[in-house]
């Protein structure tokens, strides 16, 4: 059963204040800019970033855009994580694989399950995230393999023509 005091109206508004202000924080651009760029007023933004208002959905999705970072899937891993998973990855590629790859990721199950996406389990979840990242680990490994390979080739090939 979910643990409903998680989602205490002054702990979510507190905790997504720090992912914002960090995020604010981080894009070295000023905070009239950042406001101008999420429609939102100055003052709201400074009450937002203080805790003292609550941002709205579009409202978050906006300033996190307008500080450089991918927006859904910081809000995404606020969410779905913690506060601290999102400001730990704010402009990161990491970040940017965790949104193209979350926003994907509903249409990838209907199309490669088809008739089956019904009969998923939520017990699967934690196993399968773990695959996941173990096939995206093997997938970076053997990159990183040929990329040595073509750099070996490619020096190689160097010292042929220099010779």
């Amino acid at each position: 059963m979910t643990n409903m005091a998680l989602f205490a109206e002054q702990q979510v508004r507190a905790d997504l204040a720090r992912l914002l202000l960090a995020a604010v924080e981080a894009s070295g651009r000023a905070r009239c800019d950042i406001a101008r760029d999420a429609q939102i007023h100055k003052d709201a933004l400074r009450r937002v970033l203080a805790g003292e208002r609550s941002a709205s959905l579009g409202e978050a999705l906006r300033i996190l855009a307008a500080s450089g970072v991918a927006p859904h899937a910081h809000l995404l891993l606020f969410l779905v994580s913690s506060g601290d998973h999102a400001i730990e990855w704010l402009q990161s590629d990491l970040a940017q694989f965790f949104e193209d790859f979350s926003g994907e990721l509903p249409s990838a199950l209907e199309r490669v399950l088809g008739n089956q996406v019904h009969a998923v389990k939520p017990r699967w979840a934690k196993g399968t995230a773990h695959r996941v990242a173990r096939l995206l680990s093997d997938h970076i490994d053997e990159l990183e393999r040929k990329d040595a390979l073509l750099g070996d080739i490619f020096t190689g090939s160097e010292g042929d023509h220099r010779g």
